[in-house]
């Protein structure tokens, strides 16, 4: 199978990544652009919509552009490698996802080329403290009330979620807390009545919120989809975010593998570099193997995520989580270890790579989790 990019999946690459490396020269500006009130910068972000990579996903109908999966893998791969802190997760393959996946008409005429001008960021409030990553486990309530709903109940670490304009938000219109179905989307104003955002900084630089939902009221056309019925959109999202998280690993073990064999030729020890010791290169080695798995689970994704057969794509998103969690954590360890202390000083940016990779490895499941699903599929699909 012919995996090279085409003549203007390249282009967007060369264009993408020579945005972030401008965006992004040092870590001191990251760090400089993680203190802004948004957490990214607005410039930026602005520049992402002036080049079309935030309309990449929706339909030329929809506003957008009509890319698919490996446009997507292109994006998320340069935002990996310079470390990237604008919502593209949060606002274009969660948020701007359900809109894509579950919206009406109207929905998507209102929210998508918002959206894609750059002018709406989302973020999805799916994830409750007791649920760890079972998406059905929604306690979160939606209760009919004057033509509409009213929400009560509370989402945590929702990515991105003090920056965003728009919530897309589950809640149980029927059911048990951890029942399939009775779960529903709404889309929330971020400053609707009765809304408490609270955000802090995540461990790898980037942004999330918890917030509380007090008695608050939304109309029946905020309802995101088929009522009852959100789970199948939460379960696509996830598999969307997986395989673009995928691409993301790659783009940032790539940094952390050049940072590191850079540093193997330039650090002296005995009088000579110590990348001419064989053990540390048979390390290095390990590392770029890690890399290169990691970089055929991301294509696999991006070819099994738009699937057909539900579980088959459900097994093959797992595995491909499975893997790259497990490239992360090597990759991102064998690079402390062979930098030394250096390593984990928030002073240099391997650091912060090592830190992003850790955030990846847990989000949308974790190794053991995928590992129960692939097993409970009777493993990975032919």
């Amino acid at each position: 199978m012919d995996f090279d990019l085409s003549t203007e999946q390249s282009q967007l690459k060369d264009g993408i990544e020579r945005l972030i490396s401008a965006n992004y020269p040092s870590l001191e500006v990251r760090q400089k652009l993680a203190k802004e009130p948004l957490g990214f910068g607005e410039k930026s972000w602005a520049q992402f919509a002036e080049m079309g990579l935030i309309g990449i996903p929706f339909s030329e109908a929809e506003g957008g552009f009509g890319g698919g999966p490996v446009e997507t893998l292109v994006v998320m791969e340069a935002l990996g490698k310079g470390l990237a802190l604008e919502p593209y997760l949060a606002t274009v393959v969660l948020g701007g996802g359900a809109v894509r996946l579950a919206g009406s008409a109207a929905q998507k005429q209102r929210i998508i080329p918002a959206i894609v001008g750059g002018s709406l960021r989302l973020a999805l409030a799916q994830t409750e403290k007791q649920a760890r990553y079972d998406l059905n486990d929604v306690a979160m309530t939606a209760r009919k009330a004057d033509g509409g709903y009213v929400l009560d109940g509370a989402k945590s670490v929702a990515l991105n979620g003090d920056s965003a304009q728009l919530l897309v938000v589950s809640a149980r219109t029927s059911g048990a807390r951890r029942d399939a179905d009775g779960i529903s989307l709404f889309l929330v104003p971020a400053d609707a009545p009765g809304v408490r955002i609270t955000g802090y900084p995540t461990q790898d630089g980037g942004r999330a919120a918890e917030i509380a939902f007090t008695e608050v009221r939304v109309a029946e056309a905020d309802l995101l989809g088929e009522p009852g019925k959100g789970l199948l959109v939460l379960q696509r999202l996830s598999e969307y975010a997986i395989a673009a998280l995928a691409a993301e690993a790659v783009g940032t073990m790539v940094a952390l593998h050049a940072l590191t064999v850079e540093y193997l030729k330039t650090r002296s020890q005995f009088g000579a570099p110590i990348g001419n010791f064989q053990v540390l290169q048979h390390r290095a080695v390990d590392m770029l193997i890690a890399l290169e798995q990691a970089r055929s689970m991301a294509f696999y994704a991006a070819m099994m995520v738009e699937a057909e057969d539900a579980s088959e794509r459900a097994a093959a998103l797992s595995a491909v989580k499975v893997q790259v969690n497990r490239s992360c954590r090597l990759v991102g360890q064998e690079a402390v270890q062979l930098h030394g202390g250096i390593g984990m000083t928030m002073e240099y940016i391997g650091a912060h790579y090592f830190k992003r990779l850790t955030m990846i490895e847990s989000l949308f499941g974790d190794t053991a989790h995928h590992l129960r699903r692939v097993a409970a599929g009777d493993g990975l699909a032919a």
